[in-house]
């Protein structure tokens, strides 16, 4: 069954969101490249307006304030690291699948700075998402409670609730994550071992 033809009041306002989308994501990165570059002092309406070439009557239509703006950036950086795992190439075995998860998530936190410094390092001073932005943004990991139930379902973990260890492996690999950005960790060799850690204290036990 094929769905009905838009027409031309349909098309027109298909076209109208796109556009809205497109501008919106724009601002999202002039605004977290500022933040980057020149700190939370940067992130005033005319500043992003001058960067992005529009007005800022534009700016408060989307984002009503600056806190408004700041959580829009917060749910937009969870958005894209839930991007960067749901990217992840479906496996056969769902244990397979769940260890190529911690590899991208890494991925997403260090190809995203600017993101991870306001999602997770309050890069914005005062800002503190709500309590609706922290429930979204925890549902942007779901992935992980998934694959874990799948993997407890084919018995390679114990029974338990996924959310259990998901929780305990973002918090390992949160860990690493924030000592690799310091300098004190080289490279992803000890978000691995931790990761890895997080997982076979959960493991099955195989009868020798």
């Amino acid at each position: 069954m094929t769905s009905a033809p838009l027409g031309l009041q349909g098309a027109y306002l298909l076209g109208e969101r796109a556009t809205h989308d497109e501008l919106r994501s724009r601002l999202l990165d002039v605004a977290v490249n500022l933040l980057q570059s020149d700190g939370p002092d940067s992130l005033t309406m005319r500043r992003i307006a001058a960067e992005a070439g529009c007005t800022t009557t534009v700016i408060y239509t989307m984002f009503g304030n600056r806190e408004g703006l700041a959580e829009a950036l917060y749910l937009e950086g969870f958005e894209r690291f839930r991007r960067y795992l749901e990217a992840v190439p479906q496996r056969r075995n769902p244990y397979e699948h769940l260890t190529a998860l911690g590899p991208a998530y890494r991925q997403a936190c260090l190809s995203e700075p600017g993101y991870y410094s306001l999602m997770f390092e309050r890069a914005i001073p005062g800002f503190e998402p709500s309590e609706r932005a922290r429930t979204l943004a925890r549902a942007a990991l779901n992935i992980l409670d998934r694959v874990i139930a799948d993997c407890i379902s084919a018995g390679y973990l114990i029974p338990t609730q996924p959310r259990k260890i998901a929780d305990a492996f973002w918090a390992a690999a949160q860990g690493a994550i924030s000592l690799e950005r310091a300098g004190h960790l080289r490279d992803g060799r000890t978000y691995e071992a931790v990761t890895t850690a997080i997982i076979c204290c959960y493991q099955v036990e195989k009868p020798e």
